[in-house]
């Protein structure tokens, strides 16, 4: 009987693990997110608040960004910094013009980001996962640019 269930627990924890190692939840739309969009690629990854003047005047430059990046294995990403879901989530995406993808679900931990209390703040994660800068305030199209084909010449 014990056999039975450590086997039992064993295969359903497998199926469990299986399926969890890299969701990364919906996006804006409901639409789920692939474990493919993220990994194993470059990540320009934007918090972001209604309320923040900053982030309304950088949304332009990131939906420029994310356009121009489309066939680079680079992904533009977004993260609604007080976390809110659903049709808030949707309309307020719709509100600031954003066009790439926003996720439901925060990335922090499975990035291992430094928490930021300011805004606008863009993280730059290397195809590893790993987290190769922070970006501090508004930033340009240009600018992202300029840092990631730096970040990755070193690479």
């Amino acid at each position: 009987m014990t056999r039975r269930l450590a086997a039992a627990l064993a295969i359903i924890g497998a199926l469990v693990l299986g399926g969890c190692g890299n969701d990364y939840g919906i996006d804006q739309n409901g639409q789920k997110i692939a474990a493919e969009r993220l990994d194993k690629q470059w990540l320009v990854l934007n918090y972001w608040a209604e309320w923040c003047g900053p982030c309304r005047t950088e949304i332009p430059e990131l939906n420029a960004l994310a356009e121009q990046l489309q066939d680079k294995q680079i992904g533009v990403f977004g993260v609604n910094f007080d976390n809110v879901q659903g049709e808030e989530l949707r309309s307020a995406s719709e509100k600031l013009g954003i066009r790439f993808t926003v996720l439901a679900q925060d990335p922090a931990d499975l990035f291992e980001l430094p928490r930021s209390e300011a805004l606008p703040v863009t993280y730059i994660i290397d195809d590893k996962g790993k987290v190769r800068e922070q970006l501090m305030g508004e930033q340009t199209a240009a600018m992202v640019m300029a840092k990631l084909e730096a970040l990755q010449a070193t690479n």
